[in-house]
């Protein structure tokens, strides 16, 4: 695997298969909407909201003005990984070592652009909810969570697009628990599979522990520690324009290869939904 014959054949495999890897597993293609095209600026633009009047039948009505806002997604954070393999470590001779690195590459690109967009759109969203005390963890909140961030999106139009929850792996247990012991069939059900993705219609997703944070990460300050997300899909954007990018490089004075994995994020919880993306609060 290491002769320049096989060079493109190696590229073209690991493009293919990260690609494929990442639209898969990453949470983030799943709640937003995604925009792999060309442009730095992706611009959206909302309108003030109709008013309707209801009065006497008089034959006369009120004209009123409206206003136009720009909302924008701007791309301003790059995702990177690189690393230096040397020719005596072998390990672009070996391809089970080859494939097992790229697993590696391919699970940190996508924990990476995963922690970026859940913890962007879950700062950036106004809606709120605190769980009773135990959070997730207990069996007997989650009924009561679930039906009320359901109430909290109930009657918007834009419910058809479906609903989600990002927990962490720490709160599988309550939902394990909660639902081996719902109902019969689906209690039936969740005992011999374990963990089912969809509970009250709510699409289920879980990311490891650790990955809702406080703090900067790249150029934006979240605040998403001891939180999770809830909210209607495709409500925000996530842009990854070209895609995730590879490329093998030779460095003078060094044997092997240089490998780099990169690409650009942007992400946007447009506005005039915002309200549709919940900020959940672990009590």
């Amino acid at each position: 695997m290491n002769t320049i014959a096989t060079l493109s054949y190696r590229e073209k495999y690991f493009k293919s298969t990260l690609e494929t890897a990442l639209r898969a597993a990453l949470v983030a293609e799943k709640i937003c909407q995604v925009d792999r095209g060309d442009a730095f600026v992706i611009r959206n633009p909302y309108q003030t909201a109709p008013t309707t009047v209801v009065a006497t039948l008089t034959g006369a009505y009120t004209v009123s003005a409206y206003t136009t806002t720009n909302d924008s997604l701007t791309i301003t954070d790059t995702f990177s990984s690189a690393e230096h393999v040397y020719d005596h470590e072998n390990l672009l001779n070996n391809y089970d070592m080859f494939a097992a690195r790229m697993d590696d590459l391919m699970y940190s690109v996508k924990a990476s652009i995963d922690n970026f967009v859940i913890n962007y759109i879950g700062t950036d969203g106004t809606g709120t909810y605190t769980t009773p005390t135990g959070g997730f963890t207990t069996a007997a909140n989650i009924n009561v969570i679930c039906s009320n961030l359901l109430s909290k999106v109930a009657g918007y139009s834009e419910t058809y697009h479906g609903t989600y929850l990002v927990i962490e792996s720490t709160d599988i247990p309550g939902f394990v628990q909660a639902q081996a012991t719902n109902g019969f069939n689906f209690a039936d059900s969740a005992l011999r599979n374990g963990l089912i993705g969809n509970y009250m219609g709510i699409d289920i997703f879980v990311v490891p522990s650790g990955s809702f944070t406080s703090g900067t990460i790249g150029t934006k300050t979240m605040a998403m520690s001891a939180h999770r997300l809830f909210g209607v899909k495709n409500m925000c954007t996530y842009a990854a324009p070209r895609g995730v990018q590879y490329e093998e490089k030779s460095v003078s004075s060094k044997t092997g290869k240089e490998i780099v994995v990169w690409g650009y994020i942007g992400v946007a919880a447009w506005i005039p939904k915002r309200s549709l993306t919940v900020d959940i609060t672990l009590a």
